[in-house]
C-alpha cells in the first residue's frame, strides 16, 4: 500500500478569505479521494513536528526561530505571503510530512507516499518566505535523505506551474540533488530560464502551450539527465496549477498529462530507485480541477 501523510495542523493557516492559497484546497483533495474510494487503499499517517535540525539543513537558524516563534495576529512578509499566530504549526507539519515520508520509504515501510499539506514550500529561500511558503518542505525531507541515510542521489521533479526558485537555490552547489523543473515563462518568480547546470535542469515553457509541449519538455531534457544520474530516491514537487481550468496561469495541462508524468517517474523510480516515490502538494488553485488531478496522479502511485 501507498501512505498518506495529512494533519489537521495545516488547515489552521489562513491568509485571507480571498487568497488562493487556503484550506480549502486540503479539504478539497481529501473528499476526491473519498468518493473516488481510494482512501481505504491508503496507510495513513499523521505529520510530526519538523525539528529545528531537520529545518536547519535547509534554512538559515535566525530564519528558523523568526517563523517558529511569531505570536502576533498577523505579519506580511511579502505582498502574497501572510504570517499568522497560525502559521507556525501548520508550516512545521508541512516540512514534518517530508521527513517522515522519507523515514517511511527509506525503512522499508511504503514504496510511494503522498503529502497533502500546506503551506507548500518550493518557493522558500534558506532566509526568506515567499510565494505562500515558509518552510521548503521538499528541500528538507531531501536533505534529511542525504543527512540520515547517507543517500548519495536524491532527484526533486517540480511540475508546478511556477519555478521553484527556493528549491534551485538550496541545492545549486550541491550535485547530491538533481532539480528537474517545468515551469512557465516568463512569469512569477522570474527565475530559473537562465540557469546552467548539470544538476539543475530547468525547462522554461511559453504560456498558453499544452500537453504536448510539456511532454516533449520532460523526455527531451528531464529523462535523459535523469537516466545518466540515476536517482536512488525520487522527491515530487507536485503542483498542479499549469491545468487548464487554474486560472493562476497560462498553461493548458489536463488530468491526462499528470498521469503520463507520474508514470515516467515510477518508471524511473522502479529502474534506480526501488520504487521509491514521495510527492508533497504544491500549487493548484481550482478546487475543482486540483482534487481531479491529486486523484490522476494518486492512482498511479498506487500502481
Amino acid at each position: 500500500m501507498s501512505a498518506y501523510i495529512h494533519h489537521s495542523d495545516c488547515l489552521l493557516h489562513e491568509m485571507g478569505n480571498k487568497h488562493p492559497e487556503s484550506p480549502s484546497r486540503l479539504v478539497a483533495i481529501e473528499e476526491q479521494i473519498k468518493a473516488a474510494k481510494l482512501m481505504e487503499l491508503l496507510d495513513q499517517y499523521e505529520a510530526p513536528l519538523a525539528t529545528e535540525q531537520q529545518l536547519a539543513r535547509v534554512h538559515d537558524s535566525k530564519y528558523i526561530a523568526k517563523i517558529v516563534n511569531f505570536k502576533d495576529n498577523f505579519t506580511l512578509l511579502t505582498q502574497d505571503t501572510v504570517l499568522t499566530a497560525q502559521t507556525p504549526q501548520a508550516a512545521l507539519r508541512a516540512a514534518g510530512a517530508l521527513v517522515h515520508a522519507t523515514d517511511l520509504v527509506l525503512t522499508n515501510q511504503h514504496k510511494t507516499v503522498f503529502c497533502n499539506i500546506r503551506p507548500p514550500g518550493h518557493h522558500a529561500l534558506p532566509d526568506q518566505a515567499m510565494g505562500f511558503c515558509f518552510f521548503n518542505n521538499i528541500a528538507v525531507g531531501a536533505a534529511h535523505a542525504i543527512a540520515e541515510y547517507g543517500l548519495e542521489r536524491v532527484a526533486i521533479l517540480d511540475f508546478d506551474v511556477h519555478h521553484g526558485n527556493g528549491t534551485e537555490e538550496i541545492f545549486q552547489s550541491n550535485p547530491k540533488v538533481m532539480l528537474c523543473s517545468t515551469f512557465q515563462h516568463p512569469f512569477y518568480p522570474e527565475s530559473g530560464a537562465d540557469t546552467v547546470s548539470d544538476h539543475i535542469i530547468n525547462v522554461p515553457l511559453a504560456a498558453n502551450i499544452g500537453g504536448k509541449e510539456f511532454r516533449e519538455a520532460v523526455t527531451e531534457h528531464w529523462l535523459p539527465n535523469l537516466h545518466k544520474f540515476k536517482p536512488q530516491l525520487i522527491f515530487i514537487s507536485a503542483g498542479f496549477d499549469a491545468h487548464k481550468a487554474d486560472r493562476i496561469s497560462h498553461l493548458n495541462l489536463l488530468e491526462n498529462d499528470y498521469i503520463w508524468v507520474t508514470e515516467e517517474i515510477l518508471k524511473l523510480a522502479n529502474e534506480y530507485a526501488e520504487g521509491r516515490v514521495i510527492s508533497a502538494l504544491e500549487g493548484g488553485y481550482e478546487l475543482r480541477s486540483l482534487a481531479n488531478s491529486v486523484v490522476a496522479h494518486l492512482k498511479i502511485l498506487l500502481n
